[in-house]
């Protein structure tokens, strides 16, 4: 239940903040509507239900729940492959959202917030990457004031391209004079950039005649709230609509979380996953009931939000009044809004996305950067949908890979002390006489079992001397049936070749599984330490007569 106590307190800073993120979520609102193929009107009741609704249920003081960029590409995409008319998709549109909600307040309820694991971070910044390439690549002919039609990215960079001679010129300077002051705007904390530079786009409009020039205008945005109903469409509709729902859910709450916690954390913040997924839902729920489109906290609103000065959840109430108040009071001056301005909004909203920084991190770390370069490729070369599939499969097979092939390390002692260290990385590092101790660098399973040890198997046999083995158990907490046995024909087999073998470190869940399995003194053969396991093997020295 929501306490009294829950409820944020409004300050000065929470006002300003507010007003700030509602003058970039007008134009953010109108531009996802039209990445989406829907009205205007319902990415702005969407943006108004989605932030009033999370600041009542969720934590986060930077989230501005509202359309994203990602949400209202994949909505797109979504719609394209559904069979119907406009009405019949725009019907469509509302079930999704409606379905995401409900899928993000079961997840919830079942306190499956670690989903999120499945999209791997760096998917997430190659798929930021991409998506901001698409969409400020599909956000400049409306700057330059040209239609463009393409098959994929490429093409539609070439027609954008093909299409100079026919740039409107006055359009151009509209936009790139916005984008440049909003770009000096970001130097001045505090400061409502977006909603500055709007009002000064109206101004103009009025003053210099923009329309007259050949600058389109964004004209009367109509708010139409109704009741939501089912459209008059088929089961193969609605069946393609739930496949769909399901990769928007996770890309939604991926980049939700991912904004959310990284501000947290660099506030000390603390939130809970599973509660923001239900808040999630409900922000979901109500914007399906305005037949808004699919909402989340982006992270173009969010870290707008955190420069504004955010200090509490109310933020996100006071953009939500804000931008119903604008549009409310004044519908007519949003009318002659030059659409350059807004196009300049968006790509000013989505320029940090273009830093190659974090990505160019992982090459130096040598560690997952052809996932992220494969996230971001295949975002521009298959779509957004399709993108973010292939990212999150590369990403797993990435895992899967690194898990099968792992590195197995040779123990040798330090000095006279208890630790054990791999010999490749300290050769002062010693081993002992007829020893061999091994630990695999990732838990045995059913794909990377077989292949670690057999190659043990096959370094101890060829080892002239050996009497023992030491194999440390460290990294599998558990095993499953195939993992189990390899280990017995393991044991089996270094029976059979003379070779004793000590297990070290066997977690008390696998130790379990061993002895149900049939294997035999398990009581003198395992030892808690390394250095307990290499003292049960160690050969007495020779005594001379």
């Amino acid at each position: 239940m929501m306490k009294l106590s829950d409820w944020p307190v409004v300050n000065k800073a929470d006002v300003i903040a507010g007003i700030s993120v509602a003058g970039l979520m007008l134009p953010e609102a109108v531009a996802y509507a039209g990445i989406a193929g829907l009205p205007p009107h319902r990415a702005i009741l969407a943006g108004i239900a989605g932030c009033l609704v999370y600041a009542i249920f969720g934590r986060s003081r930077f989230a501005i729940v509202s359309p994203t960029s990602s949400s209202a590409a994949i909505l797109a995409a979504t719609l394209a492959v559904v069979p119907g008319d406009a009405t019949v998709k725009a019907g469509l549109a509302t079930v999704a959202v409606a379905l995401a909600g409900i899928l993000f307040v079961v997840a919830a309820a079942l306190r499956l917030g670690g989903i999120t694991g499945f999209i791997s971070r760096p998917v997430l910044r190659g798929f930021a990457l991409g998506l901001a390439i698409t969409i400020i690549l599909h956000q400049l002919p409306i700057l330059v004031g040209v239609s463009v039609q393409g098959s994929n990215i490429f093409s539609y960079a070439g027609a954008l391209f093909a299409a100079i001679p026919r740039w409107n010129l006055a359009s151009v300077a509209v936009g790139i004079v916005a984008l440049v002051a909003l770009q000096l705007l970001k130097r001045l904390p505090g400061v409502p950039g977006a909603f500055i530079v709007l009002a000064a786009g109206i101004l103009a409009s009025s003053a210099f005649d923009l329309a007259g020039h050949g600058v389109k205008l964004v004209g009367t945005i109509d708010i139409l709230p109704q009741w939501p109903s089912l459209p008059d469409a088929g089961w193969f509709a609605y069946s393609r609509l739930a496949q769909f729902t399901v990769p928007l859910v996770l890309i939604l709450f991926a980049e939700s979380w991912g904004t959310m916690r990284a501000l947290a954390l660099r506030y000390g913040d603390a939130l809970e996953v599973n509660r923001e997924l239900g808040a999630l839902g409900f922000a979901n729920i109500a914007s399906a009931i305005v037949q808004g489109m699919p909402v989340g906290a982006g992270f173009s609103a969010g870290f707008a939000s955190e420069a504004a000065g955010a200090k509490t959840r109310a933020t996100a109430a006071i953009a939500a009044i804000g931008l119903a108040i604008l549009i409310a009071s004044a519908g007519p001056l949003v009318a002659r809004l030059p659409e350059p301005v807004l196009a300049a909004v968006v790509i000013a909203a989505l320029m940090h996305a273009l830093d190659p920084g974090p990505i160019l991190r992982l090459r130096r770390l040598h560690r997952d950067f052809y996932v992220a370069l494969g996230a971001a490729a295949g975002v521009l070369i298959f779509g957004v949908l399709n993108g973010m599939l292939l990212a999150i499969a590369f990403s797993l097979v990435a895992m899967m890979h690194r898990l099968a092939s792992p590195y197995v390390a040779r123990l040798g002692r330090l000095g006279d002390s208890h630790n054990f260290v791999d010999v490749s990385r300290h050769p002062e590092a010693t081993e002992a006489r007829g020893i061999a101790i091994w630990r695999p660098g990732e838990p045995l399973f059913f794909g990377n079992a077989d292949t670690i040890l057999g190659e043990i198997l096959r370094r101890s046999r060829a080892e002239a001397g050996l009497k023992a083995v030491v194999l440390s158990l460290e990294e599998s907490f558990d095993l499953d049936s195939s993992a189990l046995d390899a280990l017995m024909e393991f044991d089996t087999a270094m029976r059979t070749a003379g070779i004793r073998v000590q297990f070290a470190r066997a977690h008390d869940r696998a130790r379990d599984l061993m002895a149900a399995a049939g294997m035999t003194n398990l009581d003198s053969r395992c030892s808690f330490s390394v250095d307990d396991a290499a003292a049960a093997v160690a050969i007495p020295p020779t005594v001379s007569v």
